[in-house]
């Protein structure tokens, strides 16, 4: 039987690791690709896709944080429908970071990014009673829709229909059918007798 050798570290079989260089594209920069739309306008569209995208993955993230910490004699049914809320986010956030990249520019990505640039508010690391939990989810989602709504209306004003497109039929309404769910949340109905 042969003897396993190492393989040296030049050769072609070899993974090449530490690599650095210079960013290729700046963030908040575009390559204009031929679709038809001037750079500045494409310029505004991935700035306010960037906006739109750094809320929906704090909101995305808010929701995966209630789902884990989530308690009393609603748990079982908030656990399923914030779990189920977080993956409509998290599909709204690969659209969003998709359309800003089709439109030359840089999507945020990560955390760090994110903190940055969200206009939501940041909660507190602990756990918190569900109403609050609710109340901060329902507020998030005003933000978001106040912003998509803004933002579809610039879009469609400098003739982006693609980018108005996503935000009204993906953002605007994923956002406003999770806003009914988890208001009912919040109604103060009795449970077991009328009154």
């Amino acid at each position: 039987m042969p003897k396993t050798k190492a393989t040296p570290n030049g050769s072609k079989s070899a993974p090449i690791l530490n690599q650095r260089a210079p960013s290729i594209q700046a963030f908040g920069t575009v390559i204009k690709l031929p679709i038809g739309l001037e750079e500045e306008v494409l310029i505004e569209s991935t700035n306010n896709l960037n906006q739109l995208l750094a809320d929906t993955i704090m909101l995305r993230d808010l929701y995966k944080k209630h789902h884990w910490q989530v308690s009393g004699h609603t748990f079982y049914q908030l656990h399923l429908l914030f779990d189920k809320h977080f993956t409509e986010q998290a599909e709204l956030v690969d659209l969003l970071a998709e359309r800003i990249q089709s439109l030359g520019g840089i999507s945020i990505a990560v955390a760090h990014d994110v903190a940055e640039h969200t206009r939501l508010e940041r909660p507190p690391i602990d756990r918190e009673e569900v109403p609050v939990q609710i109340s901060r989810l329902l507020e998030c989602h005003e933000i978001i829709l106040k912003e998509a709504r803004e933002f579809a209306k610039k879009a469609s004003e400098s003739g982006d229909d693609g980018t108005n497109d996503v935000i009204v039929s993906e953002v605007v309404r994923t956002n406003e059918l999770q806003v009914w769910f988890i208001s009912e949340h919040l109604v103060n109905t009795p449970l077991v007798q009328a009154e």
